[in-house]
C-alpha cells in the first residue's frame, strides 16, 4: 500500500509557481475557501498529495497561529518543489492580492458605489459555493463512517457554541483523542512519510528565531520607526489563532490609536480585502502604503506584507520536521484519522459561520450559491468560471 500522502514525483519551483499563481488569481472567499481551492487544484485535479495527507496538513495549521491557508500553500510547495517552491508558492499566491490592495490604496475611490457592493457581495456567495464543495468531498473521504460521522458532528458542536480560534483547537484536540479511541481499527503501520526536506536542526532553529524576534522587536522598536513597523505587524501575525480574520482586530489596535492610520482608511481596506482573491493577510500591504509615518508606499507595503507573514511561515518550518516522524506510528495515524474528521466538522461549522451568514442575505443569493455549487460539483466547472460567473452576476444585480 503507498503511504498516506506521499508524492509521486518531485516538481520544479516553476511550476509551483505557475499553480500558485493561478490560485492567488481565483481563490476568493477567505482562508476556509482557500483550502477548498487548494483541495480542488492540487489534491483533486494535480495530484500533489491525497486527501488524508492534506487533511493532516490543515489540520497542523489550525493549531498553529497565523494565516492557516498561507501556511498549507506554503507547506504544499515544500512538499512540491522544496524550500525554493515553498517560496514561489508563498509568493505568487500573495501577490496578487497585495498588488490589489497596493493600487486600491492609492485610488480607493474608484471601488465604491452599487457596483461594487454587488461584486463584493457576488464573491462572498462565491465562498459559500466553494466550501460547500470541500465539506461535501472531504466528508465522504474523511468522515466515512458512523464514528468520523460522530467525531465531526461534535467538532461542529464545540465550533458553533463555543465561538473562538481555541473553540477550534479544541475540536482538533478533541477529534485526536476521540480517534485514539474510536479509529485504531482503521491505523495502518505504513512506513512512508511526506517528504518535506525541513532537518531537525532546521526546525529548532525557525522555533528560536521565532521566539527571537517576538522577544527583542519590541525592546528595539522606540529606537526606529522601521523596527516599529516590524514589530507591530510581526506581532499581530504571531499573535493570531483561527486565520485571517482574527488578524484584523489586532492590527487594528497596533496602527489606528498611535495615529498611523485613520479608522476610516483602515475600514476602506477592510472592504477591499473581501473583495481580492488570496490570503486577507494580504490586508498588511494596505495598511504599509497607506500609512502615515514613513516607511510607507511601496517599501512599507513590503515590509509589513513580509513582516506579518513571517511569524506563521517560521512556526510551521519549526513544527514540520517533528510532526513529519510522529505521524508515521499507528496511534498518531488513529489520533489524525480522528483529528482529520474534526477538520471536517470545523469547516462544516464555517460553512454556517461566517460564509453562510455574511452571505445568504435573500432568496436570490441562495439560488446563486447552489448554482455555483452545482457547477463545481455536478458539471465540474473551473472554479475561476465560477467566481467570474457569480461576481459578475452580483454586480449586474447590485447589493442585496
Amino acid at each position: 500500500m503507498q503511504p498516506t500522502g506521499v508524492v509521486e514525483q518531485r516538481g520544479t519551483p516553476g511550476e509551483v509557481f505557475r499553480a500558485f499563481l493561478k490560485l492567488g488569481l481565483t481563490s476568493f472567499g477567505g482562508p476556509i475557501a482557500h483550502l477548498g481551492y487548494f483541495r480542488d487544484e492540487l489534491v483533486i485535479r494535480r495530484k500533489w498529495i491525497d486527501e488524508e495527507g492534506y487533511a493532516d496538513l490543515v489540520a497542523l495549521c489550525q493549531f498553529l497561529p497565523g494565516p492557516a491557508s498561507s501556511q498549507v500553500g506554503f507547506a504544499l510547495g515544500l512538499l512540491r518543489g522544496g524550500p525554493l517552491g515553498a517560496l514561489a508558492a508563498w509568493t505568487a499566491f500573495t501577490l496578487p492580492s497585495a498588488a490589489f490592495l497596493v493600487i486600491f490604496a492609492f485610488g480607493a475611490a474608484a471601488f465604491s458605489g452599487p457596483f461594487g457592493a454587488g461584486l463584493l457581495h457576488g464573491l462572498k456567495v462565491v465562498a459559500v459555493a466553494v466550501v460547500a464543495q470541500a465539506v461535501w468531498g472531504m466528508a465522504r473521504t474523511l468522515a466515512p463512517d458512523r464514528r468520523r460521522a460522530g467525531i465531526a458532528l461534535a467538532a461542529v458542536l464545540i465550533v458553533m457554541f463555543a465561538a473562538g480560534s481555541i473553540a477550534q483547537m479544541a475540536a482538533i484536540g478533541f477529534g485526536g483523542l476521540a480517534g485514539l479511541w474510536l479509529c485504531r481499527n482503521g491505523a495502518t503501520s505504513m512506513t512512508g512519510h511526506l517528504r518535506f526536506q525541513v532537518s531537525r536542526m532546521a526546525g529548532v532553529v525557525a522555533l528560536a528565531l521565532f521566539f527571537l524576534l517576538l522577544a527583542v522587536l519590541p525592546l528595539l522598536a522606540e529606537q526606529s520607526p522601521l523596527v516599529a513597523l516590524v514589530d507591530a505587524f510581526y506581532r499581530a501575525g504571531a499573535l493570531v489563532f483561527g486565520g485571517g480574520h482574527v488578524v484584523l482586530p489586532l492590527l487594528q489596535a497596533e496602527l489606528v490609536p498611535p495615529g498611523w492610520v485613520s479608522n476610516d482608511a483602515f475600514l476602506a481596506g477592510y472592504g477591499a480585502a473581501q473583495a481580492v482573491p488570496g490570503p486577507l493577510f494580504s490586508f498588511a500591504a494596505y495598511l504599509g502604503a497607506v500609512m502615515g509615518p514613513h516607511p510607507n508606499g511601496i517599501a512599507g507595503a513590503a515590509i509589513a506584507l513580509v513582516a506579518v507573514f513571517l511569524p506563521g511561515l517560521l512556526l510551521l518550518v519549526g513544527a514540520l520536521p517533528f510532526w513529519d516522524a510522529f505521524r508515521i506510528h499507528p496511534a498518531a495515524q488513529a489520533a489524525m484519522r480522528g483529528a482529520n474528521a474534526a477538520v471536517v466538522g470545523i469547516l462544516g461549522a464555517a460553512l454556517y459561520s461566517p460564509v453562510w451568514v455574511s452571505a445568504i442575505l435573500a432568496p436570490r443569493d441562495f439560488a446563486l450559491a447552489l448554482t455555483g455549487f452545482l457547477l463545481l460539483t455536478v458539471w465540474k466547472a473551473q472554479p475561476w468560471i465560477v467566481v467570474v460567473l457569480l461576481a459578475a452576476t452580483g454586480a449586474a444585480l447590485g447589493p442585496t
